[in-house]
């Protein structure tokens, strides 16, 4: 690669030839200079008389122009005609035609001042611009009419023209040009807003704070978010609408990630230091958005502007992490940062508190005895995640971004449990990673029109590797995806009012799920890959002044595979009926080709029990949605209230996919949910104090026409939510205090009057019968930053999770136990008080 000062040096002889035309549109120049001038570029020669052109000083006609728009220009600044012979000779003599001209001067209404470089556009093509005093001159013969346009004003048609005494006075007037306008900023806390399409965006390095949380963790303040849950605190299974982790599309610089937290999900592995800007869609998501049939969460690490040099460190009780951005040049720069866990040094309260909540905070009771089955484990436990980005602008118009990102979790237990003397202890290892790159080119064509292109690779692999001692065998499980792809966006501007957008992508996603027993032996390795293409075209409408804004957008996907073309329209709509009330429509068609399933729901690995497969068009499905929402938003005097309406399908779920821990656990059907909700958010603003109160309403429902019952609730129906904060910023200090509540997730009773205890065998009662007790949690997070005078930054930070320490059911259901040979009732509580305390240091 060429250095920085190579590239320059290289580019140095361009700018000297260009500079012998791109004169100061302002200066003028003696006529004879520009006409040899002329003669050298376009390989023709002058034929003129000395006292004809003695005295003639102009402005020098743009290089770019062609000859004949060259000759057009000397015409109507010197009133000289020239004659054309091939190209080759140009006679200049004087005009013996004494026709009046049109002639004209352009000026800015607002300030009338002129207008320099005005075009004067002619029927014919021909265009003229106005030279520093705003004139023009026509020739009346060949005009009927012409437009007058420059940026930044609104274009006019002169259609009723005639050579007159007095020159054309032209008044332009000023056009307005909307910028992308933040519907409602600081929502929920500072750095969070809400943008003209529906979408939420986090500022990380402009964060303020949250109750519990103390570091901008993407998935974990998404949470906060109406409409967005996760029933087990797991950064690895966010329910958005009543969806699925899995139906989430979760996007690191353009690359797909299908790993999304470290510890068993408590953790995000978004280095929550590096994200510059977050987008969430929970519905009405860009066209360019696939593979998802829920939400879309985008995360960049590419800065809107450049950026100091910079570097910062911290460690809280979890992780330590590094993080620097250093400018090569003033055209590029390189960014790394760096995360891994403490464990391997230090268990601390947060630490055991995450690890008793994962495997022991689990309380196992014999059916029949109504006792708790004595459980142990030896574990150890790690993870780390590291990005590197590399920036390169080449020119003023390109620029190559390179990102990489690397995450790993490895977890070594050794479990055991002993009941009437029976002793019975298995050996476990589970390692999950993500690899990804993703390589774009972007070009600045000019400053209407813009084309970037991305390379991109996701690889993911989760391999398990489970030892049962006294049965001498040994299962090892692996799921491996291999995703990558390319795609091109083009993005025109055509009027101030007006862009327009569109693409192609394509898209390889290759699956391998392998399976090994010893004792007995059984092998079985399966792969599939699928491929597909995708047209994109979108369009966007804003209108300050009649505060409409629309965007407008299809996707068309074709997959090789089954040779099926689907259409999936977009909809953004946003009218503001006041300055303070507005109200949007969003809707959208979305599909998804791949899913997570779960073999094995009794592993207590978590979340990691799941493996991703892809849809065969038979027994697993495309799943498909359809979603719409109407939205109306208040904001005025710091008040904010907004409120939500939804409604959502989706088809072509399969219910290994859903997690049931009932008779449906082995069933294999295919079905769809259906989901109709409010969202509420209310939001006060004083001074440095701010307040806010949310409520999310939804009925959920599962609908699976073969199953004996074809409708109950779906597992992830939150029939009630609620949420509470408040917060205080004041300089560098700031504290949150909030509460959530929710109503019990559904479960499924066992039906004691038909039980054995003898001859245990379970027998359910309909799916989801009833409900978990209410879920409530008080959280307590506080910040404090100051700086020395040398400039360096210090941050101290202090959370505390559910401050009053109630235990919390997030699930329960019940199993066979083949070591007592009875049923057990198995109740999982959440998070009980959890302390955390971070430090970070930046230069």
């Amino acid at each position: 690669m060429l250095l920085p000062k190579q590239v320059h040096f290289l580019f140095l002889p361009f700018f000297l030839a260009l500079n012998l035309f791109a004169q100061d549109k302002g200066k003028v120049m003696p006529f004879q200079k520009i006409i040899i001038a002329i003669e050298q570029q376009h390989q023709m020669s002058f034929n003129y008389t000395e006292d004809l052109i003695a005295g003639l000083q102009c402005p020098m006609p743009k290089k770019s122009l062609s000859l004949d728009q060259k000759l057009r220009y000397l015409a109507q600044k010197t009133h000289l005609s020239f004659e054309n012979i091939g190209n080759r000779f140009i006679n200049i003599y004087k005009k013996e035609n004494t026709a009046p001209l049109l002639c004209g001067y352009v000026f800015g209404a607002g300030d009338k001042k002129p207008i320099e470089n005005a075009n004067i556009s002619l029927a014919n093509g021909t265009k003229i611009a106005t030279d520093f005093n705003g004139y023009f001159e026509l020739d009346p013969g060949e005009v009927t009419a012409f437009g007058v346009s420059h940026v930044g004003f609104v274009s006019q048609k002169i259609t009723s023209v005639r050579p007159d005494e007095n020159c054309l006075q032209i008044f332009l007037e000023p056009e307005i040009t909307e910028l992308e306008e933040i519907r409602a900023s600081a929502v929920l806390a500072s750095g969070i807003s809400k943008n003209t399409d529906g979408s939420f965006e986090i500022k990380p390095k402009k964060f303020g704070i949250l109750p519990g949380l103390i570091e901008p963790d993407a998935l974990q303040t998404m949470q906060q978010i109406p409409g967005v849950n996760s029933l087990d605190e797991s950064v690895s299974s966010i329910n958005v609408r009543g969806g699925t982790h899995d139906q989430n599309l979760f996007l690191w610089n353009g690359i797909r990630m299908f790993q999304t937290g470290h510890f068993f999900g408590l953790i995000s592995v978004f280095n929550p230091n590096l994200a510059h800007t977050i987008s969430i869609y929970k519905n009405g998501s860009s066209a360019f958005y696939g593979e998802s049939v829920s939400s879309v969460v985008a995360i960049s690490s590419t800065p809107e502007t450049a950026e100091k040099n910079s570097f910062s460190a911290g460690i809280n009780m979890i992780n330590a992490d590094v993080y620097g951005k250093y400018n090569l040049s003033k055209k590029s720069y390189i960014e790394i940062s760096a995360r891994k866990s403490i464990t391997d040094f230090v268990e601390t309260p947060t630490y055991k508190e995450y690890f008793n909540k994962v495997f022991q905070n689990t309380t196992i009771t014999d059916f029949a005895q109504k006792h708790d089955v004595d459980y142990h484990s030896d574990k150890k436990f790690g993870f780390y995640d590291a990005t590197l980005k590399y920036a390169q602008k080449i020119g003023s118009k390109d620029q190559i971004v390179l990102d990489l990102i690397t995450i790993k979790d490895n977890l070594e237990v050794f479990q055991s449990a002993t009941f009437y003397a029976i002793n019975r202890s298995e050996n476990n290892v589970l390692r999950q990673q993500n690899y990804g790159g993703n390589l774009s080119w972007k070009r600045n064509w000019n400053p209407f029109n813009t084309t970037k292109i991305n390379i991109y690779n996701s690889s993911y692999e989760l391999l398990g590797n489970q030892k049962t001692t006294n049965a001498n065998q040994t299962l090892i499980q692996e799921n491996t995806v291999n995703n990558n792809g390319f795609n091109v966006e083009n993005n025109h501007i055509l009027t101030p009012k007006f862009s327009f957008n569109n693409g192609y992508q394509y898209n390889e996603t290759g699956i391998t799920n392998l399976e090994q027993v010893t004792n007995p032996d059984f092998y079985r390795r399966v792969k599939d890959v699928l491929r597909t293409h995708a047209l994109i075209l979108e369009g966007k409408y804003s209108d300050t002044l009649s505060r409409l804004s629309l965007k407008a957008g299809a996707r068309i996907n074709y997959i090789e595979k089954f040779k099926k073309y689907s259409l999936e329209p977009r909809l953004q709509l946003r009218y503001g009926i006041s300055k303070s009330v507005s109200i949007e429509l969003l809707g959208e068609l979305k599909s998804q080709n791949s899913q997570q399933i779960i073999d094995l729901q009794k592993d207590y690995f978590g979340i990691e029990k799941r493996r991703w497969i892809i849809s065969n068009n038979s027994t697993v499905p495309i799943q498909r949605s359809r979603q719409v929402s109407v939205n109306v938003c208040y904001k005025e005097n710091d008040w904010l209230l907004d409120i939500e309406n939804f409604y959502k399908k989706v088809n072509g779920i399969i219910t290994s996919s859903q997690g049931f821990q009932n008779q449906l656990e082995f069933v294999r059907t295919t079905g769809d949910y259906e989901v109709l909700g409010t969202e509420f958010l209310i939001q006060k603003k004083i001074n440095h104090f701010l307040t806010w109160f949310s409520y999310t309403y939804n009925k959920n429902n599962y609908h699976f026409p073969d199953y004996e019952y074809p409708t109950f609730p779906n597992n992830f129906e939150l029939t009630h939510t609620l949420s509470w904060a408040a917060i205080y910023e004041k300089n560098n200090f700031k504290i949150a205090l909030g509460t959530k509540w929710s109503s019990g997730r559904p479960k499924t009773s066992a039906d004691v009057s038909q039980i054995d205890p003898s001859t245990p065998v379970l027998v359910y009662n309909k799916p989801n019968n009833t409900n978990l007790h209410i879920f409530s949690q008080v959280n307590l997070s506080a910040t404090y930053k100051w700086e020395t005078a040398n400039g360096i930054q210090y941050k101290a930070g202090l959370s505390i999770l559910n401050i009053l320490n109630r235990k919390n059911e997030i699930s329960e259901y019940y199993r066979i136990s083949s070591l007592t040979n009875s049923i057990e009732e198995v109740e999982t509580f959440a998070l009980q008080r959890t302390p955390n305390v971070s430090f970070r240091i930046s230069l």
